[in-house]
């Protein structure tokens, strides 16, 4: 992170995954829903764990404890997809984000955030914008764009391109949930 990076005050969607508090700027996240039912797509990598219907699109669903080297998402009464928007290679990727939970949207000034040491994190730094402190807890805001390698979203798009969801199958599945 340079200080250039986050230059003025911006609003962030806090979550957890694991014990850890991340945050997206909300310019990036178009909506958080309640956890439902994804349909598995064969062949997918371990991380994605499938596709979702939002609004009669299909989105892809990823994993972030997966992809941070964690254990799966386990679906609690909290789990959260929050919807985001990425981008890669100049083109706008759409996906969903398996959250533990999600706590709210907080504003943090630019001089409340740190860049993330060199040693001793847990996650790899260039994931990762900066540190945070909020409320006395710190706050690792991601950089969601680098999550996701342009080779990893490719092939998820490869594996869900062909996907087709049954719309009424899923309204069922969500009427009864």
């Amino acid at each position: 992170m340079t200080e250039t990076d986050i230059t003025q005050a911006t609003q962030y969607l806090t979550f957890k995954v694991g014990e850890e508090v991340f945050a997206l700027d909300v310019i990036q996240v178009r909506e958080v829903l309640d956890m439902s039912p994804i349909t598995r797509v064969p062949r997918s990598p371990e991380f994605m764990r499938g596709v979702i219907n939002v609004r009669g699109s299909v989105v892809p669903v990823v994993d972030l404890r997966l992809k941070f080297g964690l254990t799966k998402t386990e679906s609690t009464v909290d789990t959260r997809i929050v919807v985001i928007e990425i981008g890669i290679d100049g083109e706008a990727t759409v996906l969903g984000a398996l959250a533990d939970s999600v706590d709210e949207v907080i504003e943090m000034e630019p001089d409340r955030i740190e860049p993330p040491p060199r040693i001793g994190m847990r996650w790899r730094t260039e994931f990762i914008k900066g540190i945070g402190k909020h409320n006395e807890a710190f706050v690792i805001i991601l950089d969601i764009d680098r999550v996701f390698s342009s080779d990893e979203l490719a092939l998820v798009e490869a594996e869900t391109s062909g996907v087709e969801i049954d719309m009424d199958a899923e309204a069922g599945a969500e009427e009864g949930a």
